[in-house]
């Protein structure tokens, strides 16, 4: 599961790196740790727009979904049940990249959790990279506000990170 990435490059290497423009700059922002739990825009980028860089909020609500409760247990959609889970079912075919240059894990030292060494993964010199997810958007019944919404696909780990 990954519940914490980050993304410390620049706007111009993010630019250049994914042949996008980002939408609005204002929203782009660096940042050592993206806490999933903390629901933070981060760049994405949609299969509608590959020329565009935009920010959705991580934690996938999906469109039927009457309050954002639900994305506390949205964050990570695991390819293996993708298609069974209601919450993901109208989103299968919204994919997207979510923009990184790493992410945490923390293996655990003792059955609680208590005891845990944090691990920072990523690519050589920290290169940019992207996550697979899949996006909803979501119209908040009180407000009526429109939330572009992401969930990260993930998968069982391998052998290298199955030692984590």
């Amino acid at each position: 599961m990954c519940l914490h990435s980050k993304q410390t490059k620049q706007a111009t290497e993010v630019e250049s790196r994914f042949k996008a423009k980002i939408d609005k700059l204002s929203e782009f922002k660096l940042s050592d740790n993206i806490n999933g739990f903390s629901f933070s825009k981060t760049p994405v980028i949609i299969d509608e727009h590959p020329e565009i860089i935009t920010h959705y909020n991580w934690g996938l609500i999906p469109e039927w979904s009457k309050d954002d409760e639900i994305r506390k247990m949205t964050l990570n959609a695991k390819i293996e049940t993708l298609e069974e889970k209601p919450s993901f079912k109208n989103s299968i075919n919204k994919r997207c990249l979510i923009i990184a240059n790493g992410f945490y894990e923390w293996q655990w030292l003792d059955s609680k959790g208590k005891n845990k060494i944090k691990y920072e993964i990523g690519i050589g010199n920290e290169e940019l990279f992207a996550f697979g997810g899949i996006y909803s958007q979501w119209v908040d019944t009180i407000t009526g506000e429109i939330r572009n919404t992401y969930a990260m696909v993930t998968t069982e780990a391998n052998a290298l990170m199955s030692e984590i």
